[in-house]
């Protein structure tokens, strides 16, 4: 079956090929077996089986968040309100979320899962990273995984969230459990694994013990690192050759020219960015701007979480990497959606060109610059996942 998307007012294909042409206008679009199988000038479509009339409005890649964490249970609304008095954020109200995972039914995690990914799905995320680390067990940590495998395949082991309570006073033993039977049993339902290096939670060593035991077990990288301090994180991420590092809120010159070299070797590690984060905590935002001039890939994701940020929106990701990172809008779409791809070592998602997967969002609007000018603005009109309306 065929699906032609015709009458686009603005295409925001972002094909790598065409840099001197990432917007077409008054063009068509047409999707085959859930790939992209044309893309043009709307008075030269070919027929489909089935149309939509897109009526104007403007069409974009479908976002791809590279960093969320959705398995969890319990409430951290109060955390929001002492910071908004004041109090500044620390890492340590990850604990109380984990009592709360621990506590829950599988069925109650899978259907406050499946709630969230609905909502991001209806603001026009197609592609969506689910990492565990609200378990800290290797029951717990397994089941996260298991529960995030059935929505996505972008699964990330992340049992070095925090060091948990019952091993505050022998760190030593929990990095053993991560890199030993927690590492063996969650491996199977994880593409990747992660560290949060901080003060709060891991150091530089004991983060790279345990991703190298992750890398043995044949898992990407990942890293959480920068967040609240320049940490050496950055520096990790790039010599073990991590996919992404995420935060990158606090850099020094020398992590912003390791990113950059790492750019230009191929691959790389992309720094993502999490300004939702960022307006939660009142924190300073990262400075995207010296980044993308020094040549870094740069990716944008919303780092949902029930603690230093509880949205999913992508949409008012980009209007604050726009208002407060220093980006263009085109630049910022391209972060939240091909740039994502590449945070996730993905060439099917991220753009609308033939070969792509049929992942396109259909604006209410007639250009996508007002994804950053109206913030708050219900603008997602309707979201194709492979060429299939997302559910």
């Amino acid at each position: 079956m065929s699906l032609v998307i015709e009458n686009i007012g603005q295409l925001v294909t972002l094909d790598a090929a065409e840099h001197d042409r990432p917007i077409r206008t008054d063009a068509a679009l047409v999707i085959e077996a859930g790939r992209v199988a044309w893309v043009g000038d709307a008075a030269e479509a070919p027929a489909a089986d089935s149309r939509i009339d897109a009526e104007g409005a403007a069409v974009i890649p479908g976002f791809v968040d590279s960093h969320s964490h959705l398995v969890f249970a319990g409430d951290r609304v109060d955390e929001f309100e002492a910071r908004m008095a004041g109090r500044p954020y620390t890492a340590g109200g990850i604990r109380t979320t984990v009592a709360a995972t621990r506590a829950a039914s599988d069925d109650e995690l899978r259907a406050r899962l499946r709630h969230l990914v609905a909502q991001a799905r209806a603001q026009g995320t197609t592609t969506l990273e689910i990492k565990s680390g609200y378990g800290l067990t290797v029951a717990d940590e397994q089941r996260a995984l298991r529960l995030a495998r059935e929505v996505t395949d972008e699964t990330t082991f992340l049992g070095a969230h925090v060091v948990p309570a019952e091993f505050a006073h022998d760190r030593a033993a929990y990095v053993d459990l991560v890199c030993g039977d927690m590492l063996t049993a969650c491996a199977p339902y994880a593409r990747w694994i992660d560290v949060f290096i901080d003060s709060g939670a891991f150091t530089v060593d004991e983060a790279r013990r345990i991703l190298l035991a992750g890398r043995d077990a044949g898992l990407g990288l990942r890293v959480h690192a920068g967040q609240l301090a320049a940490d050496g994180g950055v520096a990790l991420a790039v010599e073990l050759g991590a996919a992404s590092v995420d935060h990158c809120t606090h850099l020094a010159d020398a992590d912003v020219e390791a990113l950059a070299a790492s750019a230009r070797d191929g691959a790389g590690t992309v720094a993502t960015l999490l300004p939702l984060v960022e307006f939660s905590t009142r924190q300073p935002y990262p400075d995207a701007r010296r980044l993308l001039d020094a040549g870094v890939a740069v990716a944008l994701a919303t780092d949902c979480n029930p603690g230093s940020n509880y949205s999913s929106s992508m949409p008012l990701a980009v209007a604050l990497a726009v208002r407060e990172l220093g980006m263009t809008p085109l630049e910022a779409l391209a972060a939240a959606t091909r740039g994502g791809a590449r945070a996730l070592r993905r060439t099917d998602v991220g753009y609308l060109e033939v070969g792509a997967r049929g992942d396109a969002v259909i604006l209410d609007a007639p250009d996508y610059r007002h994804l950053a000018s109206r913030p708050g603005v219900p603008i997602v009109r309707q979201v194709l996942v492979a060429g299939e309306a997302a559910q």
